[in-house]
């Protein structure tokens, strides 16, 4: 008699059928095929200029990865202006003009998020299509300094509770509604706050990249019970940058050792505190701050948005990446 585990099992030789999963997965150079006719934009000047502290991005990984990559998107721009027209033609001319194509990017503190964003705006910007590709960062929507000593949050800055989300959110609507001129607050990695009346202006974009941490998180329930807006429910695509946590730590504390070596001698820093630390001292201060802050707000706030992403982007010890996920349609 035959029991019905039996009839699960493969048979020998054959592959045990996969977990199904709302993402497709390439590996490294399945992914970079995509885009083997297309030349990259990019010299290697401007790649190292690109390139944050600590980044391993080379002219390589702009090949294999960020070619690619802008490809789909500008593929997903000119699609999306196409449903537009459609769009306009079924309301007989009864809908306004094109609104920006916006794209949402997360990630660790560390995992070199930043980085990412600054190619795709200039590898996006490249394609005659959209040439104005706007950049903003969430950190300027930072409560500054004073007021999260006041609300008690200076040591979880970076946490979801440290933004003016409702200023964040004001700012996305406001490109999605088509405004011609938009403006967003400005942050000083030097001096670790929002600069006082200093402002970036994004006028008339094709296409605006949010970066940030917390970009992805979902709408929050209010005191009345009802869920209001999230920033990403006005994103047209959304990627995450990601990597093994023990990764990032160990890419945190590099970069704390480099900017202790650099930024933080400049006496205007307000890390300048940290220049006058010895090696050991100051590995020992990263991993407490890591531990302390990104790391805590990475297990709890950041990672859990991953599967909200249209496309991860997953990376190696060594920081390149090694395969995507990009979700189905």
């Amino acid at each position: 008699m035959t029991t019905g585990a039996s009839t699960a099992e493969p048979h020998h030789g054959e592959e045990a059928p996969r977990e199904a999963s709302p993402y497709v997965e390439l590996d490294r150079a399945t992914w970079a095929l995509l885009a083997s006719e297309t030349e990259s934009p990019l010299t290697k000047d401007e790649v190292h200029r690109l390139r944050g502290i600590g980044d391993s991005l080379d002219l390589r990984e702009i090949r294999d990865v960020y070619l690619p990559l802008s490809r789909l998107l500008s593929m997903r721009v000119s699609a999306a202006t196409e449903l537009h027209h459609a769009q306009e033609e079924f309301l007989h001319g009864r809908t306004p003009p094109r609104t920006p194509f916006v794209i949402g990017l997360a990630g660790s503190v560390a995992v070199g998020k930043s980085t990412a964003a600054r190619v795709l705006q200039q590898m996006l910007a490249r394609w005659p299509e959209h040439p104005n590709v706007a950049l903003v960062t969430t950190d300027g929507f930072l409560y500054p300094n004073a007021e999260l000593e006041a609300r008690g949050l200076l040591q979880r800055k970076g946490f979801p509770e440290s933004y003016d989300r409702r200023k964040l959110l004001k700012f996305v609507i406001d490109i999605k509604s088509g405004i011609d001129e938009v403006e967003a607050p400005v942050y000083s990695h030097l001096v670790y706050d929002v600069v006082p009346d200093e402002k970036i202006v994004v006028k008339r974009p094709d296409i605006v990249i949010v970066e940030g941490l917390n970009v992805l998180q979902p709408a929050r329930v209010r005191g009345d019970g009802k869920t209001g807006l999230g920033l990403s429910d006005f994103f047209d695509f959304s990627i995450f940058v990601d990597a093994n946590t023990n990764h990032i730590r160990d890419w945190y504390v590099d970069r704390f050792l480099k900017l202790r070596e650099t930024a933080f001698r400049d006496p205007s820093s307000y890390f300048a505190k940290y220049a006058s630390l010895t090696h050991d001292e100051a590995v020992d201060e990263a991993r407490r701050i890591w531990d302390a802050i990104n790391g805590p707000n990475l297990a709890q706030n950041v990672l859990p948005t991953r599967s909200r992403a249209t496309l991860v982007l997953r990376k190696a010890a060594d920081h390149s990446v090694r395969y995507v996920r990009l979700r189905k349609i």
